[in-house]
């Protein structure tokens, strides 16, 4: 991995419908070069994948997200491992960190409704062992996500605020 490799994920992680040739130019590579180091960055899996950053909220009006969080007991010899694949398995779970804090595991969970979000929290994830306690949090609304801003405005325009 040099330098060359971390501008061209850079690059690709701003926008990764960026021609191969326009990245070559930016890079000062031949185009087979930046290829050659694309293909073998997917080979080693650093890329992982390539996606758009869709606004969701404009797509499926009635869809809801909630950041859940939980207190885990980590299990000994795997400490969060074995609880965090078998909950990565679920598949309206778009997210799930490790982290720092008050809590141990993040998730960011989809559903079509806050009642099948709170269904999904106190049947499937509660219950589970080794879950000591969890924590939702549904998503109001986004104004910015992967780099990207969701609501747009005009400079100066200040955001509206009432209580």
């Amino acid at each position: 991995m040099d330098d060359i490799d971390r501008s061209l994920l850079s690059l690709l992680e701003e926008d990764c419908s960026t021609p191969l040739h326009d990245l070559a130019v930016m890079l000062g590579c031949s185009d087979e070069e930046v290829e050659k180091r694309k293909k073998q960055l997917e080979e080693d899996g650093i890329i992982r994948r390539y996606s758009a950053v869709i606004n969701w909220e404009q797509v499926d009006k009635g869809a809801v997200y909630a950041i859940i969080e939980l207190k885990v007991a980590p299990e000994r010899d795997y400490g969060y491992d074995r609880i965090a694949a078998r909950i990565s398995r679920f598949s309206n779970v778009r997210n799930l960190r490790l982290r720092t804090g008050t809590h141990d595991l993040q998730l960011l969970v989809k559903g079509k409704s806050m009642q099948e979000i709170a269904r999904f929290v106190s049947e499937q994830i509660a219950p589970m062992e080794r879950i000591r306690e969890t924590a939702t949090h549904i998503i109001m609304k986004t104004y910015k996500e992967n780099g990207v801003l969701y609501v747009e405005r005009e400079d100066g325009q200040r955001l509206p605020f009432s209580f």
